[in-house]
């Protein structure tokens, strides 16, 4: 059966999976701005060691969950951002991390999670998808014409690290928008089409390969180990918090530590609905469970998408049937294409985290900023990539 149309998983060809409105036109209601104003300053705060003193003598306990209730669907995701921010620096941004999440902190985020379908700490969707914004409104969503809207330390390098990833989420909305018609193709017999759109989506895929090259022009590896990756990180399998924190005020965790897996890269939803597309798998094994796990750290709409595209797409048999040496030259070039992608994310793994030699409380060069042993599960994902090529019969 076909899939949806694009607009109803909140996706759409001119930005993908990045948020629909002008996310640097959003202002929050009264009750939100004094912790707003707070967390733009989160660049000052942060070099005074003194981030949790700061941050709680600062943020009023004043929000209240029907505050959170009236927001808009673009209010609440802004304040997601803000607040998920402040989260990350309360946890990370003093020497030692602690047990407990202050109510002023653990009950906003907790209702703005609760609100989104999402989890209480900042995800991909807060860090990227919905931080970010134009210098001109009518231009591109490209290089040149974006900037981050909150951020930890201001550093060019952390902008660059997040706006290339803000860019390459914007040139794939093209590839999402032919998924539709990759599969009614496949289900009416269309092979023609199904070789174009497929040809066409790989030179979609050279593009977003070109901008992902971009990453090492202004984000350095020393600098990213450093100055970027230490706020991004999760509380769990992180043995810096091997409890988990205590979310204070929040009555669904009993008074009980909860542990939440930290913002990455792999919670784009990009690369899992083009495998849901391809029918690229995975073996099941502890990277697999993994991956599944990402899955709840998506935004709702997002899943959803994936798993339409899973259940509908046939694109896979169909080309393997039709045997035609064009149509299984486009399906594994469009595979090779995405296979690239995971190629460059290795690498960048390796000279970014893996080979840094410094190794802070919490900030593991073998251990993922999601809590996994990072290298081995993206090799193993590239290669299974690889690995389901067809050959012409």
């Amino acid at each position: 059966m076909p899939i949806r149309p694009l607009e109803s998983y909140d996706v759409s060809a001119e930005r993908g999976f990045l948020c629909k409105y002008e996310a640097g036109e959003v202002t929050l209601p009264s009750a939100f701005a004094e912790a707003r104003d707070v967390a733009l300053r989160l660049p000052q705060i942060l070099p005074t060691g003194r981030t949790r003193t700061l941050l709680l003598d600062k943020l009023p306990d004043t929000i209240r969950q029907g505050d959170v209730d009236a927001l808009s669907d673009a209010e609440a995701r802004m304040a997601m951002v803000h607040y998920s921010f402040m989260v990350q620096a309360y946890v990370w941004g003093d020497a030692e991390a602690p047990s407990v999440l202050p109510r002023q902190l653990a009950r906003p985020i907790s209702w703005l999670a609760d609100r989104l379908g999402q989890q209480p700490l900042l995800p991909y969707s807060g860090y990227v998808l919905d931080n970010w914004a134009r210098f001109d409104a009518a231009g591109p969503i490209d290089l040149d014409n974006v900037y981050m809207i909150q951020n930890f330390a201001s550093g060019l390098d952390e902008a660059w690290f997040v706006l290339v990833h803000v860019a390459i989420e914007a040139a794939a909305g093209e590839a999402l928008a032919a998924f539709g018609p990759v599969i009614e193709a496949v289900e009416t017999g269309d092979a023609g089409t199904v070789q174009h759109r497929l040809e066409a989506m790989a030179g979609v895929w050279a593009k977003i390969n070109a901008i992902f090259d971009r990453m090492p022009e202004q984000c350095d590896p020393y600098i990213y180990f450093e100055r970027v990756r230490p706020y991004i990180h999760g509380w769990k399998d992180n043995p810096a918090l091997p409890d988990g924190i205590i979310y204070e005020g929040v009555s669904a965790h009993d008074g009980q530590p909860v542990a939440f897996r930290g913002q990455t890269g792999s919670q784009s939803s990009i690369v899992p609905a083009m495998d849901a597309l391809l029918g690229v798998g995975h073996a099941a094994d502890p990277m697999r469970t993994y991956l599944d796990e990402l899955h709840i750290y998506r935004p709702p709409h997002h899943r959803a998408f994936i798993d339409d595209v899973r259940e509908a797409s046939g694109l896979r048999d169909f080309v393997r049937r039709a045997g035609s040496r064009g149509l299984i030259d486009a399906y594994n070039g469009l595979t090779q294409a995405v296979a690239d992608f995971r190629t460059r994310h290795l690498e960048y793994a390796a000279s970014y985290i893996n080979r840094q030699s410094r190794m802070a409380a919490g900030n593991d060069t073998d251990v993922g900023t999601g809590g996994t042993p990072f290298m081995k599960y993206l090799k193993k994902h590239r290669d299974e990539t690889r690995a389901r090529m067809l050959q012409l019969a």
